[in-house]
């Protein structure tokens, strides 16, 4: 991926509602599927939106692409329309239902009611999470000595993340305080004092879909959270 044509183009209901339906087949159906089977629950970026590693002996998957939900094996692959959460799981031979046992669920379980997933808010979404995981591939290469850990997609939190020397890295598809995706950088210890510019959310840095269009850039601003983040914690050491 070379570059994200931004969400002006999307009408917020609808990108919203996308992702809110999106969220729950990752919860209650890809999440689910994954946990029984494997103990596991990250879920990873894949072209046109997001799906299992494979899991089992004959490498079972499950893929959300765009609107449909696919299903694969050793075999082959089949897929539907997503249109409920009862039809998807039914189709997948799944139990439905996050695994609250790990996580408290951020979706509710209703079974029936219908997922309202847009094509192009869908493709919109899937190209954001691809566009940030390769930029936090990017960055996980050039800084080894960070031990920086796997790019997955959390299913409780519906973002794409990566954590590097105490550092969250990630790619959001937007929620009730950023209507828009956002890239974002969360250091553990909270915003660095100072720089209000840059550190402009409760937990970090935020740069939304309309200030990021390329993985370069999105490196860019990840590459400059860390940098700040460094500075002010060996600026510390050198005062205490």
């Amino acid at each position: 991926m070379t570059a994200f044509t931004g969400s002006a183009d999307c009408p917020p209901t609808r990108l919203a509602a996308t992702r809110d339906g999106l969220h729950r087949v990752a919860e209650h159906v890809l999440a689910a599927a994954r946990h029984a089977a494997a103990g596991k629950i990250g879920l990873v970026p894949s072209p046109g939106g997001f799906r299992t590693p494979p899991f089992g002996a004959d490498g079972r998957f499950l893929a959300v692409d765009g609107t449909e939900l696919v299903v694969g094996d050793a075999a082959g692959t089949r897929r539907t329309a997503l249109t409920t959460i009862r039809a998807a799981a039914e189709f997948a031979s799944v139990t439905p239902g996050a695994p609250a046992q790990v996580y408290r669920p951020a979706t509710p379980l209703d079974l029936d009611e219908p997922l309202m997933i847009d094509a192009a808010a869908a493709r919109l979404l899937a190209d954001w999470y691809r566009l940030g995981a390769e930029a936090m591939s990017r960055l996980a290469a050039e800084v080894p000595g960070d031990e920086p850990g796997a790019v997955v997609l959390w299913p409780e939190h519906f973002d794409v993340g990566m954590t590097a020397a105490a550092i969250n890295y990630g790619a959001s598809p937007g929620d009730d305080h950023v209507g828009e995706p956002y890239m974002y950088v969360g250091p553990h210890g909270g915003p660095p004092p100072g720089d209000p510019a840059f550190w402009n959310a409760s937990f970090g840095a935020v740069r939304t879909c309309r200030q990021i269009g390329t993985v370069a850039e999105a490196a860019a601003f990840f590459r400059d959270g860390r940098a700040r983040t460094r500075a002010t914690v060996t600026s510390s050491r050198r005062t205490s």
